[in-house]
């Protein structure tokens, strides 16, 4: 694990915010995988279509107790928003039994409360070297529900930032969402949605997997747009898994593209765990995310953050002794500049890996310090490391 342990004389370094003698004012925005944040309640998801589809109560989880309680009818087609419209079903989670007190986690309550107070340590602590304060903008992979975010923003090292929550329910099989945090004072939301990637195995069935999540407004004043992203996984072998991945890169173009295309001044900001580096044909050449800033142009329009960080060698995960950067930040070529002016540019981006994320001893020294080892809860935190960029303006 040298590779994966070469990063952190990098990750230590801090340096001023200063320029020919002027401070810059500075923002956080990144994302991480919160590895399985998930309550201590059996749940399904209730999907009520006849309300609209923006109302959170179309599609919201509930505790498995109380489905005697709400209308259902039996539901035999695709699960979609589309399909479901005017019906009322419900859907069974996968991933809901393995997280509750009879499990053979016994995830219980003094777990759960240590799982948000881990989390929460680590949002907290994102480019806090740079800025001093906590994240404005954060993204979170591997939610359960709405319930658990707000958990987490409420945990005391956040509650001051007074985030807001933004999260829709996909129709992933296990049950898990992507969903984004912000401070309230310093990003102001004007639309999301969540766009739902369609994939089909060899049999010809639909895959349930993770939503794209869209989001526009104003950070700090200047029009942003996010797209958060846990693509398909490699299960069953890379090559044979990679047309789903190309299906969700070809997906995130094209919402970014029509982003870009209403109005090109927009910032956009493409995060998450793509299941894939940087040099993966999904990222290279259907999402066309380019690894310097000379290769952008208006026809490859983004750049990808974290290429220069793996041709370093530098790793957020570690699967079978082998790494990979699978946790990436790719923007639009208005955040890319060489002089700091009125408007956000890039500053750095890094991989967020202080010794406490780190395991020190074992077969899996230099691994991120996950939060489980098959049954047994660790007290660690995740099994990626998170990432971040550092945004940087005149102030």
């Amino acid at each position: 694990m040298k590779r994966l342990m070469s990063f952190m004389a990098v990750i230590c370094s801090i340096m001023a915010f200063t320029q020919q003698g002027k401070l810059r004012k500075v923002a956080t925005v990144g994302f991480l995988n919160v590895e399985n944040l998930w309550d201590t309640i059996r749940s399904a998801d209730y999907i009520d279509g006849t309300k609209d589809i923006r109302n959170p109560a179309f599609h919201r989880s509930i505790p498995m107790d109380s489905i005697k309680f709400l209308e259902a009818e039996k539901h035999d087609g695709p699960w979609s928003d589309g399909a479901l419209v005017g019906k009322k079903a419900v859907r069974y989670q996968s991933g809901s039994d393995e997280f509750t007190p009879s499990s053979g986690k016994n995830y219980n309550t003094k777990i759960y409360k240590a799982k948000l107070a881990n989390e929460a340590k680590v949002i907290s602590e994102m480019g806090a070297q740079y800025t001093k304060t906590a994240p404005a903008v954060v993204g979170l992979i591997e939610v359960e529900n709405r319930q658990v975010i707000e958990d987490l923003v409420k945990q005391p090292v956040l509650a001051k930032y007074d985030y807001g929550i933004i999260h829709y329910n996909s129709y992933d099989y296990r049950g898990i969402d992507v969903a984004l945090i912000y401070q309230k004072r310093r990003f102001t939301p004007t639309n999301s949605l969540k766009k739902e990637l369609k994939v089909f195995g060899d049999d010809g069935k639909r895959e349930y997997t993770r939503d794209i999540l869209v989001v526009t407004g104003f950070l700090d004043n200047e029009k942003v747009a996010f797209f958060m992203n846990h693509w398909p996984s490699r299960r069953g072998g890379e090559a044979v898994s990679l047309p789903k991945r190309n299906a969700a890169a070809a997906l995130l173009k094209q919402q970014m593209d029509s982003i870009r295309a209403a109005d090109p001044s927009t910032k956009l900001f493409a995060m998450g765990d793509f299941n894939d580096d940087p040099v993966s044909a999904s990222l290279k050449n259907y999402l066309k995310a380019v690894a310097a800033p000379k290769d952008l142009s208006e026809t490859t329009p983004y750049l990808n953050l974290m290429y220069p960080l793996y041709k370093k060698g530098i790793a957020s995960l570690a699967y079978q002794d082998a790494p990979n950067l699978f946790d990436q930040i790719i923007v639009s070529k208005n955040l890319v500049s060489d002089q700091v002016t009125k408007e956000y540019s890039v500053y750095k981006a890094e991989i967020f890996a202080p010794p406490y994320l780190v395991n020190k001893e074992g077969n899996y020294k230099g691994y991120p310090f996950r939060s489980w080892n098959g049954d047994q809860f660790t007290g660690g935190y995740s099994d990626h490391f998170p990432a971040f960029v550092i945004l940087q303006k005149e102030p």
